[in-house]
């Protein structure tokens, strides 16, 4: 397995944890809500041992990143900007963004923040409009997220929205480690998902931009996706049989399939013949 390094940087004067993978062109990866940076831990080193430099980040108040000054965070854009600053603490520039989820319409934002500043994007799992969730029941969860029920909730939650190809013991490991979460992070982020709007600066996004979409994903659907790809010039869907909604913990050649799109668009720095395997 390639190696890497986990190390604390401050960013916006929060001590933030990132695992640097590799080296090379860079990709930012960015995890879903509630979770953490371990969510690309087989997607990770695979990437590197294609020749990238992959970062993979805990955002605020996730994993082993100090939480927010203001609290838990309610609006994706916080996320977005907090990306970006730690990019150019990293000085990293032209970085492709790699998304899942609120990841995914994180991806978005920054594609829109950034313009051509960006060399690529790839949101998957998301779209431009706010996400379907009750947000009011949300909030109110927020007033006590400490039910019993709550475990199980996530566990079989999680279950219901990965992909009908998986293994029934991978479909178990998934759900599993989503268990992990603290639920008022995880009910803030999803307030996110269900308030963000990104549909006013589409127009914006200038890099190349790549929406992702399983056909077993719950969460998304086909229509919203294709509309956010309708608006930005360029975008391309690509519509997954089998998977569900975190394709990076779902696909065993995900690596691969980030990186056969980006070489098919001419937007790779690494050659076919660096490729060594996959390293999952």
């Amino acid at each position: 397995m390639t190696d890497f390094t986990g190390r604390y940087i401050q960013v916006q004067g929060i001590r933030s944890f990132i695992e640097d993978w590799g080296s090379g062109q860079p990709i930012l990866c960015i995890h879903t809500a509630g979770q953490s940076g371990v969510q690309y831990r087989r997607a990770a080193p695979a990437l590197a041992a294609l020749g990238y430099r992959v970062i993979v980040p805990d955002l605020p108040g996730h994993g082993r990143t100090e939480p927010h000054p203001d609290g838990a965070v309610t609006d994706l854009g916080v996320y977005a900007q907090w990306c970006v600053d730690m990019l150019g603490e990293l000085g990293i520039v032209q970085p492709i963004v790699v998304g899942c989820s609120i990841g995914g319409k994180i991806t978005l934002d920054i594609a829109a923040r950034l313009g051509r500043r960006l060399h690529a994007g790839i949101a998957m799992a998301a779209s431009a409009a706010p996400g379907r969730v009750n947000v009011n029941g949300l909030r109110r969860e927020l007033e006590d997220v400490s039910a019993p029920s709550r475990s199980d909730r996530t566990y079989y939650g999680t279950r219901a929205v990965v992909g009908s190809s998986l293994t029934e013991e991978q479909r178990d490991l998934i759900a599993l480690m989503h268990c992990r979460e603290d639920p008022t992070v995880s009910n803030s982020d999803l307030i996110g998902w269900g308030t963000h709007d990104l549909r006013p600066v589409l127009a914006q996004i200038a890099a190349p931009l790549h929406l992702v979409l399983g056909s077993d994903d719950l969460w998304v659907t086909r229509d919203l996706a294709e509309s956010t790809v309708a608006a930005v010039t360029g975008a391309e869907l690509t519509y997954l049989d089998g998977v569900g909604h975190y394709p990076m913990e779902e696909m065993p050649d995900f690596a691969d399939f980030v990186h056969d799109w980006l070489v098919a668009n001419r937007l790779s720095t690494v050659s076919r013949e660096a490729h060594v395997g996959n390293a999952i």
